[in-house]
């Protein structure tokens, strides 16, 4: 059986460079060589394995998750979210959404309360105790982000944003920034 990650078909690593006869294209046919977009994925699997470790590592401690964590997140940032609106976000199936927050509600982190105007939407609070959970979590990941873009000096925070927001599907985008600026659509009536 032929080995299909040959020496021969594998990019070269960081620092090593192709020549014009070996040089592939990128995958759009942009200028960007393709080593360089590479090099930028694997930086991307190490800065997410990182932001991520150190409030895994606290989510362990209550049986959680990255789901358990992201739920905690947008329904901290966004008081009220009906459970429609945080399927939308997280786009997950309703299953593993029911799943992570059946034991969020169990354990008194998440709080769900009928809708005012129809009884039968979910909105979803934290309590004090998925508040103080949340903070925590967010503290952590915040002093990360910091910490890089001090790094890095004036001016990056704006290109680190445009860039993270330029990595979000088109067609999300609109909803990305309503959601970032806090503008929750059921809340703020547009």
């Amino acid at each position: 059986m032929a080995d299909i990650n040959s020496e021969s078909e594998r990019p070269p690593g960081p620092g090593v460079e192709f020549d014009e006869r070996t040089k592939p294209e990128t995958p759009t046919g942009g200028v960007i060589p393709l080593a360089d977009l590479i090099s930028c994925v694997e930086l991307f699997y190490f800065a997410y394995r990182d932001f991520t470790g150190d409030p895994d590592a606290i989510l362990e401690q209550y049986g959680f998750g990255r789901a358990h964590h992201r739920v905690l997140h947008f329904v901290h940032r966004n008081p009220g979210l009906k459970v429609a609106e945080l399927l939308d976000i997280l786009k997950i199936t309703k299953q593993s959404l029911a799943r992570v927050l059946k034991q969020l509600v169990d354990e008194g982190f998440v709080v769900q309360r009928a809708g005012s105007e129809d009884r039968r939407e979910r909105r979803l609070y934290l309590s004090a105790k998925g508040t103080r959970l949340t903070d925590k979590l967010t503290q952590i990941q915040v002093k990360r982000v910091e910490g890089a873009l001090t790094k890095l000096g004036p001016g990056t925070q704006a290109l680190a944003r445009a860039f993270l927001f330029a990595m979000i599907a088109e067609e999300d985008q609109p909803k990305v920034e309503r959601l970032i600026r806090g503008e929750h659509p059921e809340l703020s009536g547009s």
